[in-house]
């Protein structure tokens, strides 16, 4: 099965460097509880419904085959286990009230998409940057090399954003035509980032060493949410990892917690859990840079 695209974006400045078109993969091995796209977890296409916009007029109650919407006192009620993302209630929504995420798409489609922007990622030292969800962990890694080689075969710049929380061997497959990995770090503790992520850090600890050994393209990206890793202790914790691991990292980007994905949720019938995390202030993330470059790196920057 080819993977599933949630969405390109086009003209991107915080996804690597220069103008770049971002796409995203459907599908993630994490948890993370201040992801911002809950749309690209699932691996699946899902319905997303904006309750707000609904007008509970009853045509999807008449179009859905599955029977997977209702009327009841004037509200509408979404069985989201009945539905099967086909999308025919969609076609019939007045208010634009529902949409999928994820949509297929083939490697030429989504080279013949790159290639349109290409005059400004030459322009502007540019390329693509293959996102998601977790690209790295795709079930049909031959569908995501492929791509990487015809992009790569067109002169395009390609940077993966990734969690690391993959096999070594889907990254060594990519390690040819790949210019930089975007490569998070979001806890070193283990149990803190099984308490966070829902994942053990182990593998990901373990692919930034042998990618650095392998002599990849290394940017470090840390989300800093307040009130999860934003203390000095758990940012010397990440720079002691990289330090004694003799990473070669070529840019730290420490990117604050935003909620702007929060709304999101709710389209998706899911719970946002935000009452322990914080957006840091100018003046701390500041401190952290500030940390970093103490510690002897250079290139250091406060958002992507």
């Amino acid at each position: 099965m080819d993977p599933l695209i949630f969405n390109i974006q086009k003209f991107s400045t915080h996804d690597g460097d220069g103008v770049r078109t971002t796409i995203f993969f459907k599908g993630c091995p994490l948890r993370c509880k201040w992801c911002h796209n809950p749309e690209s977890q699932s691996y699946q296409k899902e319905m997303v419904l904006y309750r707000h916009k609904c007008t509970a007029c009853g045509t999807c109650v008449k179009k859905c085959p599955n029977h997977a919407n209702a009327i009841v006192d004037g509200q509408l009620l979404f069985d989201r286990s009945k539905c099967t993302a086909c999308g025919a209630c969609i076609d019939w929504c007045i208010t634009e009230a529902r949409e999928i995420a994820g949509k297929e798409y083939t490697v030429a489609e989504l080279v013949k998409e790159a290639k349109k922007d290409q005059i400004f990622y030459d322009q502007s030292g540019g390329g693509v940057t293959l996102s998601g969800g977790e690209v790295m962990a795709m079930q049909n890694m031959d569908f995501v090399e492929e791509l990487c080689r015809k992009l790569h075969a067109e002169g395009i710049s390609i940077y993966i954003d990734t969690s690391g929380f993959a096999p070594y061997e889907n990254f060594e497959r990519l390690l040819p035509y790949v210019d930089v990995f975007l490569y998070d770090i979001k806890r070193i503790s283990r149990e803190e980032h099984l308490k966070y992520i829902g994942v053990d850090n182990t593998m990901i600890k373990e692919n930034l060493v042998k990618l650095s050994d392998a002599g990849a393209g290394i940017y470090i990206r840390i989300p800093v949410i307040g009130g999860v890793n934003s203390s000095p202790a758990s940012i010397l914790n990440a720079i002691r990892f990289l330090k004694e691991n003799h990473i070669n990292v070529r840019q730290i980007n420490l990117l604050p917690y935003h909620d702007i994905g929060k709304n999101k949720y709710a389209g998706l019938d899911r719970g946002y859990e935000d009452s322990s995390m914080m957006v840091p202030s100018k003046e701390h993330m500041e401190s952290l840079k500030e940390l970093f470059e103490e510690h002897g790196f250079h290139n250091v920057h406060v958002g992507g």
